[in-house]
C-alpha cells in the first residue's frame, strides 16, 4: 500500500528531471533544430544525452561551449522556461513522444520540440496550411477568410503564421466557422508579433494551439522567420498560397513544403495586381492552380492516407516492441476497402476499430472525448479516425469532432 504514493513521487521526479534536461537542452548554444533530433536518435534519447560523458559529446561534435551550458545552464533562464510551462494550458511536445506530429517527423531538420499553448490534441489532427500576403487587396483577405472557414467545416485543422494581412484573416475564418486553428510563431510564446495579434493569439490558444520551436524570452528576428515556415509546410499536408508578391515569404513556406512533398496549391488572379505575381510563378513552376476548397482536399488525399498508414505502421512496431496491457493488434482495419456505404466493411475491423465506433454517433463528439470513453491513446484515436474518414466510415466537423456518416 505504502509503495504507491513513492512510486508516484518518484515518477513525478522522473518527469520533472525529463522536462528540465530537455529545457536545458534547447536553450544550448548550436543544438537547434535537426542537430540535437540526431544527437537523441545517437545517444538513444534525452536521459542518456546528458548521462553521456564529455569525451563522448566531443566525439558526438558538441564544442567546449556547448558542453559546458549542458553542465551548467543557465538557472535564470531554466526558471523563465519551467515558470512559462506551469500553467496547465502549456506543454512542451518533444521529439519521439506520442504528441509529436508524424508529418513533422519526416521533414529535414526538425525542431526537437515545440513550446505550446492550447490543445495538444490539435497537433495531431490533418492539417492544411493556409499562407499569403501582409499586404493583401480586400479581395485576397475575402479568400482567405472563405477558403479557411470551408477547409474548417470539412474538419481540417488551418495552420498559418499569425503575421498580419492573409495569415490572420485565416486564423480568423477558421474559427468564426467553428473550426481549429494552428499558429506557428518566429518568437517565444510569452511575446505575440505582430502586437496587434494578441488578442487573436489568446483565441486561437482557446481554438486550437500557439506553437514555436523558440523559448519564452526569444523576441522577433528576421532569421526567425524562414525557420517558423519550415514548420508550418512541414506540419501540414498541404499548402494553400492566397496573394504573395515576388519577394513574399509565402514563396518560401511554398518552397519550402514542395521539397518536403507537400502538395502546392495556388489561387490565380487579375494580371494586374501585384500580389498575384507570386502565386502565377508557383503555378508555372508547378503548383496546382485552384478554385475551390474541394480540389484542394482532393489534392491532398493521397498524402493523407500515406499519413493514416504511417501512423499505424508505428502502432504497430510500437504494439511488436512491447506488450499492450490490452492484448490489442496493430490498428489496421482488416478486410476489404469501404465500397462506399458508410457501414461498408466494418464487421472486418479489429476490436479496437470496434470499441472507437461503439463510441460514435450520428452527433458529432471531439476527439478528446473519443480518447476518454475510448481508453485508446489520442495517436491511436488520431489514425484510426483518418482511416476511418478515408474509407468512408465517419466524418470530419469543424471543432476536431466526428461522427458516423449519414
Amino acid at each position: 500500500m505504502s509503495g504507491g504514493p513513492r512510486k508516484g513521487l518518484q515518477q513525478l521526479g522522473a518527469a520533472i528531471t525529463e522536462q528540465r534536461n530537455w529545457l536545458v537542452a534547447i536553450r544550448a548554444p548550436r543544438l537547434g533544430g535537426g542537430k540535437l533530433v540526431r544527437l537523441l536518435e545517437a545517444f538513444g534519447g534525452i536521459e542518456a544525452l546528458f548521462s553521456a560523458s564529455d569525451a563522448s559529446l566531443r566525439s558526438a561534435g558538441l564544442d567546449a561551449e556547448t558542453i559546458r551550458c549542458l553542465r551548467k545552464p543557465d538557472s535564470d533562464l531554466l526558471d523563465l522556461d519551467e515558470r512559462w510551462l506551469e500553467s496547465p494550458s502549456r506543454h512542451l511536445v518533444t521529439w519521439g513522444s506520442e504528441g509529436y506530429p508524424d508529418l513533422l517527423a519526416q521533414v529535414s531538420g526538425p525542431p526537437a520540440a515545440l513550446f505550446l499553448a492550447g490543445d495538444p490534441l490539435t497537433l495531431l489532427q490533418p492539417q492544411l496550411a493556409i499562407v499569403g500576403s501582409r499586404n493583401p487587396t480586400a479581395g485576397g483577405l475575402d479568400n482567405a477568410r472563405d477558403f479557411a472557414g470551408e477547409v474548417a467545416r470539412r474538419g481540417f485543422v488551418v495552420t498559418s503564421g499569425l503575421a498580419s494581412g492573409i495569415d490572420s484573416a485565416c486564423h480568423d475564418g477558421a474559427m468564426d466557422a467553428g473550426g481549429k486553428t494552428v499558429a506557428v510563431t518566429g518568437t517565444g510564446l510569452d511575446e505575440v508579433y505582430p502586437p496587434s495579434s494578441r488578442r487573436r493569439a489568446g483565441r486561437i490558444a482557446r481554438n486550437g494551439a500557439l506553437i514555436s520551436e523558440f523559448p519564452p524570452g526569444t523576441g522577433a528576428r528576421r532569421e526567425h522567420f524562414p525557420s517558423r515556415n519550415r514548420i508550418i509546410s512541414g506540419l501540414s499536408l498541404g499548402v494553400l498560397v492566397i496573394e504573395a508578391g515576388l519577394n513574399s515569404g509565402s514563396l518560401i513556406t511554398a518552397r519550402l513544403g514542395s521539397e518536403q512533398g507537400r502538395e502546392v496549391f495556388a489561387l490565380p488572379g487579375s494580371i494586374h495586381n501585384p500580389m498575384t505575381k507570386g502565386c502565377h510563378r508557383l503555378i508555372r513552376e508547378g503548383a496546382r492552380l485552384v478554385e475551390t476548397v474541394d480540389e484542394i482536399l482532393e489534392g491532398v488525399r493521397p498524402m493523407a492516407g500515406d499519413l493514416a498508414n504511417r501512423l499505424i505502421a508505428r502502432l504497430s512496431e510500437d504494439e511488436t516492441a512491447a506488450v499492450d496491457k490490452r492484448g490489442s493488434k496493430p490498428k489496421m482495419p482488416t478486410g476489404q476497402h469501404a465500397n462506399g456505404s458508410p457501414e461498408s466493411g466494418t464487421e472486418h475491423f479489429d476490436a479496437d476499430y470496434q470499441r472507437l465506433l461503439g463510441e460514435l454517433g450520428f452527433d458529432p463528439k471531439p476527439v478528446d472525448r473519443l480518447v476518454e470513453q475510448s481508453g485508446l491513446t489520442a495517436r491511436e484515436v488520431s489514425a484510426m479516425l483518418l482511416m476511418l474518414e478515408l474509407r468512408g466510415v465517419v466524418e470530419a466537423h469543424p471543432g476536431g469532432a466526428f461522427s458516423r456518416k449519414r
